[in-house]
């Protein structure tokens, strides 16, 4: 038997590297947030998030077959909006679920160890910087990007940050996004324009959300349990196909009625309050 030489070695790495995939290992997400600091944070917040929806809350989910499937990117969720945080909180968390394909979705906590991480959601800049805890909610994917109609308590009218639309579309090619589109917490006011105009260019997958009994069970932040024992409910729908030649009008209608917070559903629903 021949003595194991260099050349060998330099054969058999050439072998192992030729025949091996190497997975590169990412130690920040596209916005240059660290990954090791963006786990603790979605570990921390899901597990309070767990409590709140299954033990302080009773959570019902439906439509979960229309996640399954859905590829790891390029995907738009659209959402009626009734808390700042604990909704987008309660998305991640399930995504995180639909990851770990548990079946009975939002039973278990162990999924937050392996947490969806290329999830993001639209938020408002002045938002997400309003204290420590919004600070650190942000590292768990927010893309927070300036009002284009409101500043503070005042009404406004400018133009959209070109970078602000440059994040966007890093984040709709990167993974999973969240968006509001009335851009409030207030019921059946109108949607704004910037989630047509983002569907119309950039064609992704959109799943509208809908939900229910957050308002009453959170406070408006989402951060204080105002009535414990709230039904709670989050329906994903089938989603919704677009193409290049909708106009906006139309984008935004078919928005606002998957969301249910078209006119139409205004008459027959009744949300909590």
């Amino acid at each position: 038997m021949k003595p194991f030489t260099f050349l060998h070695g330099v054969r058999l790495c050439t072998f192992v590297f030729a025949t091996v995939k190497i997975k590169k290992i990412h130690f920040k997400d596209p916005f240059g947030h660290s990954i090791g600091i963006k786990r603790i944070v979605i570990f921390v917040f899901g597990l309070i998030t767990y409590y709140r929806l299954n033990h302080l809350n009773k959570l019902s989910i439906e439509g979960v077959e229309h996640l399954r499937d859905l590829p790891l990117k390029n995907v738009l969720f659209v959402s009626n909006h009734q808390t700042y945080f604990m909704d987008v909180a309660s998305f991640i968390f399930i995504f995180g679920q639909v990851k770990n394909r548990v079946q009975k979705i939002s039973s278990s906590f162990w999924t937050l160890v392996n947490p969806k991480l290329n999830v993001f959601f639209i938020a408002a800049l002045e938002t997400m910087k309003s204290g420590i805890l919004p600070r650190l909610l942000a590292y768990a994917g927010s893309v927070s990007i300036k009002r284009t109609w409101r500043e503070g308590h005042k009404e406004i009218k400018r133009n959209a940050d070109p970078k602000d639309l440059d994040k966007i579309k890093l984040a709709i090619n990167s993974g999973w996004v969240i968006t509001f589109p009335q851009g409030s917490t207030k019921p059946f006011i109108p949607g704004r324009r910037g989630t047509a105009h983002i569907i119309k260019d950039l064609n992704p997958i959109v799943v509208p959300i809908v939900i229910n009994g957050f308002r009453r069970a959170f406070d408006k932040k989402g951060i204080r349990t105002k009535k414990r024992g709230t039904e709670l409910s989050i329906r994903f729908k089938q989603p919704l196909e677009f193409n290049s030649k909708d106009d906006l009008d139309n984008i935004l209608d078919r928005i606002m009625d998957g969301i249910e917070q078209s006119p139409k559903h205004k008459a027959f629903r009744k949300f909590t309050t």
